[in-house]
């Protein structure tokens, strides 16, 4: 039987290319770490200067009073913000904020829930199909768009709104819903609700796909109606869903500028007005970019609050799942 003898010298020359080798993968490996670090050293600046750059910019902005035209700046510390708490219009839209909100979530929330239940309770997939795009085709339009198509649906003389109330025999209760200030931002209010229906209804629609249909076979076995269908299986799975689409729409009704500004400009007698437009009218038509940067202060810290409970939120689902 032959024997296998080793050298000491054998024995280097291995150990030394060995640890040539490891020399080598950890230099790749460094490379590799550092190619990668470069790009995200290159989306750290980037973000930033973009995002992180302007929230600070703004907060000393907001302590100062700007002229645009001169350029002039003083320094006035907290001034701005007192004017906030004794300015009227500004809890005016925070008002009309937070009806935005509450509404958004009745509508685009509890109300797509219910719809986009009963759209996949249909046996027909063709009438599924029909209704998810029949909900979803105003999403698609430009708010801008919308805005000015309900404009003009809303006027008391040419409107179809109103023409459809005097064919229903209820002209009694035609108005001029952008003219007056009881109903101004209800009418707002209404054309944002048509608008984003249907792409809640369609996220509903995807989450209620997700459930398995053998659990609805078992309940019908149970002798478990439509109803208690939707409060037993539908409601519970489709949680978390639920819960996103609370805090997106109530962050989204801190964030409203185009249609207000479309339809009425934050009119009649400030009535309509929200932080987004309000913040516009003081920075560009007014000059006063300091109070201006207040009011973004506001809406940024409302956005915040509800992005923090999103992650709140979802961390906690996480850990329960």
């Amino acid at each position: 039987m032959a024997s296998v003898t080793t050298t000491p010298t054998s024995n280097g020359a291995a150990l030394s290319g060995a640890v040539s080798n490891r020399s080598r993968w950890l230099r790749h490996g460094l490379l590799q770490q550092l190619a990668a670090l470069r790009w995200g050293i290159v989306a750290l600046i980037i973000v930033g200067w973009f995002v992180y750059y302007p929230i600070v910019d703004n907060l000393f902005v907001s302590t100062t009073t700007q002229d645009i035209f001169t350029g002039e700046v003083a320094y006035v510390g907290l001034d701005n913000y007192r004017r906030l708490l004794d300015d009227p219009v500004v809890w005016r839209a925070l008002t009309n904020n937070g009806l935005y909100a509450v509404l958004s979530v009745v509508f685009q929330v509890f109300a797509a829930f219910v719809l986009a239940a009963i759209i996949e309770g249909l046996r027909s997939r063709a009438w599924r199909n029909f209704w998810r795009a029949v909900y979803f085709i105003p999403s698609a339009i430009s708010t801008t768009v919308t805005g000015l198509l309900f404009y003009f649906i809303y006027q008391p003389d040419i409107g179809l709104l109103d023409a459809l109330l005097h064919l229903l025999g209820l002209q009694n209760l035609s108005y001029t819903w952008l003219g007056d200030e009881r109903t101004a931002i209800y009418a707002i209010i209404a054309m944002s609700q048509w608008q984003g229906f249907g792409y809640s209804t369609l996220l509903f629609t995807i989450a209620i796909q997700k459930i398995p249909r053998e659990l609805y076979d078992a309940a019908t076995v149970d002798g478990a109606g439509p109803l208690r269908q939707l409060f037993c299986i539908t409601f519970p799975l489709t949680r978390e869903m639920t819960g996103m689409m609370i805090i997106v729409t109530i962050a989204g009704a801190f964030q409203v500028f185009n249609e207000v500004m479309v339809m009425t400009g934050g009119g009649p007698n400030n009535s309509s007005q929200v932080l987004g437009t309000w913040l516009y009218e003081q920075g560009f038509n007014q000059n006063d970019m300091g109070y201006a940067a207040a009011i973004g202060v506001v809406i940024f810290l409302a956005t915040l609050t509800t992005g923090l409970l999103q992650l709140w939120y979802t961390k906690r689902r996480r850990v329960e799942a």
